[in-house]
C-alpha cells in the first residue's frame, strides 16, 4: 500500500469546530464487514450492538494543558511551547513556534512562576528544555497552559474544551491529544452497556503529537511512528483474556486502544500485562489478533489513523463509507461523528 491510496478530500465545512451540545448526540455510521452494509444511526444507539460477554476496552489517558505561551529573555518575543513528553525530572521534549527564533541557550519565561532554558535540539525539529519553577509543576501547567486542540480546529481553546476535550474515562495525566472516539460516551450510555453484561476494561496509551504528524513518505514501510507510553495491567489483561476464552468480542474504543492491544498480543491470541513504549504502525494488510470491533471517528486523509481504520475495515469499504459521510454531511475529526466497524 502507498500513501496516495489513503488520500481523499474533506470539505472544510464538515470539519467540526465544536463538540455537540451533549455527549452522545453525535451520529453513528455502522460498517458491517460480513455483508458490506452500512447503517446510519445515532451514537446513543451503539448500545444495541453489544452482546452479553463482550468487553469494551477504553483508554484512560488524561489530556493535560500542554500548550504554553512564553516570551524570550531580553527580546520579549512571544514563543509557543508545546509539551510533548517528560524525558526526566523537569527535562521535556517540546515543539516551539516559531522554531527558527529559539536556539540552544535561550531562556523563556511562561509567567511569573515558570522559566525554562533550551538545552538541546531534537531530530524532529523540536527542542529539549529544562524547567525551573516555584511550587508544583503540574498545578502550574494546568493554571497557565491551554488545552492542546488539534490544528484543524481553527479557534482558540475555550472554557468548554477543558471538559469536552476529555473523555469520561480520563484518569491518568499524560496525553497531548484526546482519544477522540471516547468523547462520545456519557455515563448514561455506559451504564446501559454495562447492564447488557459487558465488561468495561481500561488500558492506557498517552496519545502524543505524532497522532497529528503527517506521513510524508509514499512507501508506508518507511514511515516511523513516534513512540507513546502505554500500560496494560494484570487485571485488565486477565479480564480481556477471560472474554476471549469465552468467545466474547473485544471492542476497542479508538485507534490508541487497538495499538495497545495489538502491541501486547501473544502467539496464542491473548494479551499480556505490560508497561512500555509502542511505535506500532498499522496499515493494510494487517492481521488483527485481538480486536473484534472498533469504535472510531472520521479521520484525516493520509494519516496513520486512517491507515489503521482501513486495515481493520478494508480500504475500499472504509473509503466508500467516507464518501457517503461526505455526501450526507457527517461531521469529521476530533469533535465530529463516530463510526463502528464490526
Amino acid at each position: 500500500m502507498k500513501l496516495s491510496d489513503f488520500k481523499f478530500t474533506v470539505p472544510e465545512k464538515l470539519i467540526a469546530q465544536y463538540p455537540p451540545k451533549k455527549r452522545g448526540d453525535s451520529r453513528l455510521m455502522v460498517l458491517n464487514r460480513s455483508d458490506q452494509t452500512i447503517e446510519d444511526r445515532q451514537f446513543k444507539d451503539i448500545v444495541d450492538y453489544f452482546r452479553k460477554g463482550d468487553c469494551l476496552v477504553v483508554n484512560e489517558t488524561r489530556v493535560f494543558a500542554a500548550r504554553l505561551i512564553g516570551v524570550k529573555d531580553k527580546t520579549n518575543a512571544e514563543v509557543e511551547i508545546f509539551l510533548l513528553r517528560e524525558l526526566e525530572q523537569d527535562l521535556w521534549e517540546v515543539l516551539v513556534k516559531p522554531a527558527r527564533k529559539v536556539r540552544v541557550g535561550n531562556k523563556l519565561h511562561a509567567g511569573a512562576q515558570l522559566t525554562c532554558e533550551v538545552v538541546d535540539n531534537t531530530v524532529s525539529g523540536g527542542r529539549v528544555i529544562r524547567f525551573h519553577y516555584d511550587g508544583d509543576f503540574n498545578t502550574i501547567i494546568e493554571k497557565i497552559g491551554k488545552v492542546p486542540l488539534p490544528p484543524y480546529i481553527r479557534r482558540e481553546p475555550e472554557d468548554l474544551d477543558k471538559e469536552r476535550y476529555q473523555s469520561i474515562f480520563a484518569n491518568k495525566r499524560g496525553a497531548v491529544a484526546a482519544p477522540t472516539a471516547a468523547l462520545h460516551f456519557d455515563k448514561k450510555i455506559l451504564k446501559k452497556i454495562e447492564a447488557k453484561g459487558v465488561k468495561i476494561v481500561p488500558v492506557l496509551l498517552h496519545v502524543g503529537l505524532g497522532t497529528f504528524r503527517p506521513v510524508v513518505v509514499e512507501d508506508l514501510t518507511r514511515h516511523k511512528m513516534d513512540s507513546e507510553y502505554f500500560e496494560i495491567t494484570p487485571k485488565a489483561a486477565a479480564q480481556i483474556n477471560g472474554v476471549i476464552d469465552k468467545g466474547g468480542r473485544v471492542v476497542a474504543v479508538g485507534t490508541s486502544v487497538v495499538r495497545v492491544l495489538e502491541t501486547v498480543v501473544t502467539t496464542d491470541g491473548h494479551v499480556k500485562a505490560e508497561t512500555g513504549w509502542t511505535d506500532k504502525f498499522i496499515y493494510p494488510p494487517f492481521d488483527f489478533k485481538v480486536t473484534s470491533a472498533l469504535i472510531t471517528n472520521f479521520h484525516t486523509p493520509a494519516s496513520t489513523l486512517i491507515t489503521l481504520v482501513c486495515a481493520f475495515g478494508g480500504r475500499d469499504f472504509v473509503l466508500k463509507a467516507y464518501r457517503k459521510a461526505v455526501r450526507e454531511k457527517y461531521r469529521f475529526f476530533s469533535y465530529g461523528d463516530a463510526m463502528l466497524i464490526q
